[in-house]
């Protein structure tokens, strides 16, 4: 299919802000405050996201541009706002994620924390402190999740003694599929360094009192161990090097890095198990076994549900990849696969783990727009969307069924508590899909039905 006229704007972009995915790995980090050195605004928009999707408080600190520091520079506000955060709320980490007007100005951001550190060091402890570059108008939302991931390995890894530890560095995933990660390193018996880790603190129980910063999240010395593990496990295939957390670990330090998809689907699962056993010298527990025999059984009895429907999948390039080797591993046929990133690797991944896309009609497209996936939907006539909450206005108006995934969901609950990953995460997004099917043929039928 060609696209010949090109757009002079973006609308309803299938993205999100640079800096939004920062601050989320910036929370998955033990007793650390996310700052935006830029405008209130940004800061009070990423956090309206944050809330809605994963239903907990979260503070984003910001050194609040005005119009003189929009002119002049922002290092005054910069220095007082790390001022003020350390005072009031005792980090041990700040995470400081750059936006669109400091990086427009050309604060020298690096320059103003040394100068910080020198002008407010008196004797006591400091904060750590982190920097990622994450301006919106280069990237997404994905873009700046894996900066702050290499920034903070940058900034904190320090080499020691080769320990049995595996860096687990998994992407932009729940907090549900976060627990279950470190389950299966448990159950192997490896140590594990997982970054970032939100599982707790955006996803934990009910306070007594408020807390201004969770608890939860990988700890500063255990991110300092990274330089020491034996291996590297990072999920995503489309990670620039020079923003691989993996990448910089085995160039600096010489640590094996093993880049592989999202492990969703038999055959995505059965690639990371089989890594985790050879790194480990362990088998896999039986447990895994069973819920692997679950998958297979359940694929038999869905796959007269699901076989040859036509589906279009949008978000983040790696879960699109992911999940489109998944769809044909049940027999579905992704007819579009649409991301608002660029990369510039998205179809040549799909092509790895789909070889024949190109006889099966797949048409992949990066960098489009909502209005750009819907143009497409009405050739392509899909049975329903697989794609976050964004895409419910499409749905609604040409009266496609969507099944929510990824980030973020606003219109339903429970988005932070989905599974994705593993065998038993395969499961539950695989009973999803076949109901999603099952609801759209009872609705469409004038009598319906009440069994299957």
């Amino acid at each position: 299919m060609k696209h010949e006229h090109a757009k002079a704007a973006t609308q309803n972009a299938c993205k999100l802000c640079n800096p939004l995915g920062a601050c989320l790995a910036f929370r998955g980090i033990e007793n650390c405050v996310p700052f935006l050195h830029g405008s209130q605004g940004c800061a009070t928009y990423i956090r309206r996201y944050l809330i809605s999707h994963y239903k907990e408080p979260i503070d984003i600190a910001s050194s609040n541009f005005n119009e003189e520091t929009a002119v002049f520079g922002g290092s005054h506000n910069l220095k007082i706002g790390l001022k003020n955060v350390s005072d009031q709320y005792k980090p041990e980490v700040i995470g400081v994620a750059t936006t669109c007007l400091s990086e427009t100005i050309g604060d020298d951001v690096p320059g103003i924390l040394r100068e910080y550190k020198k002008e407010f060091k008196n004797g006591s402890p400091m904060p750590l402190i982190i920097h990622a570059s994450t301006p919106s108008y280069q990237g997404s939302h994905i873009d700046g999740f894996h900066a702050a991931v290499h920034a903070t390995v940058k900034a904190l890894a320090v080499k020691g003694p080769k320990q049995t530890l595996i860096n687990l560095f998994p992407n932009m995933v729940s907090p549900a599929d976060l627990r279950h990660l470190k389950e299966i390193f448990t159950d192997f018996a490896a140590p594990v360094m997982v970054l970032p880790d939100y599982s707790q603190t955006m996803d934990g129980g009910p306070w007594g009192e408020y807390h201004r910063i969770p608890p939860g999240g990988t700890p500063a010395s255990a991110i300092a161990s990274a330089a020491s593990a034996s291996a590297s496990i990072e999920f995503g295939s489309t990670i620039e090097a020079s923003k691989s957390a993996a990448e910089y670990l085995d160039v600096m330090f010489g640590i094996p890095a093993y880049r592989m998809p999202l492990p969703i689907g038999i055959k995505g699962s059965d690639k990371f198990f089989s890594l985790l056993e050879t790194l480990t010298g362990t088998k896999r527990a039986e447990k895994y076994e069973d819920e692997r025999r679950r998958l297979v059984d359940a694929y038999a009895d869905g796959h007269k549900y699901v076989f040859e429907k036509k589906v279009i999948i949008y978000g983040e390039e790696d879960l699109v990849i992911a999940m489109t080797a998944f769809l044909r591993e049940i027999g579905m046929v992704p007819v579009l696969c649409a991301s608002g990133g660029k990369s510039g690797m998205l179809k040549k991944r799909i092509a790895e783990l789909v070889p024949d896309m190109d006889e099966l009609g797949i048409n992949v497209r990066d960098g489009v727009d909502f209005v750009d996936i819907e143009e497409e939907s009405k050739i392509l006539q899909p049975d329903f969307l697989i794609g976050n909450s964004k895409g419910f206005t499409m749905s609604k108006k040409n009266n496609i069924p969507l099944l929510r995934l990824g980030f973020p969901i606003h219109d339903r609950f429970g988005g932070q508590r989905m599974h994705h990953l593993g065998y038993r995460g395969t499961l539950e997004l695989f009973d999803r899909i076949v109901n999603t099917v099952i609801e759209q043929r009872q609705n469409a039928s004038s009598i319906g039905y009440t069994y299957m």
